[in-house]
């Protein structure tokens, strides 16, 4: 048996892991909010870009970063280049697919939720074990049933509570204290998997390095780039608007409609003479009352019942409107 050593800079790789997943987790959580607020294609835009966040920096760089602190005492560790690029595509895809699926459903049980979180689950433990396939070392790898498994079951997990935080989270607050948590998920995940990895020689072994690299040589600028978009997302999500303005702006413009409407109706009586314009009158004055989404069913503006945004008050909107 050959000692394997995960932290081969210390604390550095598990740190740096740490936070770029907690980046990324973020950004994605964000993005749904924004995706609650659409419908149609803006919805699907959206979660795209969620699974893009999720998947690419949230699990994927997190994952390499991490494994850059993998080593074998008096091994070269390679990777297999298309394997480990298709690892990265397999987060992305089923990422989407578990955001998809609560993203759409109409259902308002939980079975979306767990459907998607375990499809999520299972995905992203296909892409761990997956880009260790790409590893390429003079030695035989093995892993342990029982840590796998272990892995996988905490990958589901992770998978549903992200897609649970990613319905239910709206403030910048709660979903940073959200992908902490789920930074921590996540690199549990990695790390139990990585617990379950068995080095064994292989003097005979002949180690195929046709189309692989060295980590500092590939995986590096790899992770370098997709960083760079990360800090494009960033910016993207930092300049929209929130989930709320957009909701309270497309109730404006609703209000705004109807008042156009009643407007254009009340000139077209009293040109035919029928009607006598009695002058502007203030609505009456409401007390305040938050909007409340109806928990049973979808109203006409909520193709999803998952998804319930935060909606201004009606009162909020009359004044807009007046203004």
């Amino acid at each position: 048996m050959i000692h394997i050593n995960n932290f081969a800079n210390g604390a550095l790789n598990p740190a740096m892991s740490y936070v770029v997943s907690c980046v990324g987790c973020f950004l994605g959580l964000r993005c749904t909010t924004r995706a609650r607020a659409h419908q149609g294609a803006a919805r699907a835009r959206w979660l795209t870009l969620a699974a893009l966040s999720i998947g690419t920096t949230g699990i994927w760089v997190m994952h390499f970063i991490a494994m850059l602190g993998f080593a074998i005492p008096g091994d070269t560790i390679r990777y297999n280049v298309p394997m480990t690029i298709l690892s990265m595509v397999i987060a992305v895809i089923v990422v989407g697919i578990g955001v998809f699926i609560v993203g759409f459903s109409r259902g308002t049980g939980n079975g979306p939720l767990l459907l998607g979180g375990t499809i999520m689950g299972l995905g992203v433990a296909s892409m761990h074990y997956l880009g260790m396939g790409a590893v390429r070392v003079q030695a035989s790898l093995t892993f342990n049933s029982a840590l796998v498994a272990a892995s996988v079951i905490i990958a589901v997990i992770a998978g549903t509570a992200a897609l649970w935080m990613a319905l239910r989270l709206d403030s910048v607050w709660s979903t940073f204290i959200a992908s902490l948590i789920a930074g921590v998920a996540v690199n549990g995940m990695h790390y139990t998997g990585m617990a379950a990895v068995q080095a064994q020689a292989a003097p005979g072994l002949v180690v195929n390095t046709a189309d692989t690299a060295g980590a500092t040589a590939f995986l590096l600028p790899l992770i370098l780039g997709l960083s760079g978009v990360g800090f494009i997302f960033s910016a993207i999500i930092a300049l929209s608007p929130t989930a709320a303005e957009i909701v309270e702006e497309s109730e404006l413009m609703k209000r705004i409609g109807q008042s156009q409407a009643a407007q254009a109706v009340q000139a077209a009586q009293s040109q035919a003479g029928r009607y006598e314009p009695r002058g502007w009158q203030p609505p009456p004055s409401q007390p305040y009352q938050p909007y409340q989404a109806p928990r049973d069913e979808a109203g006409p503006d909520e193709p999803g019942s998952l998804f319930r945004p935060r909606r201004p008050s009606d009162q909020r909107l009359m004044l807009a409107t007046s203004a």
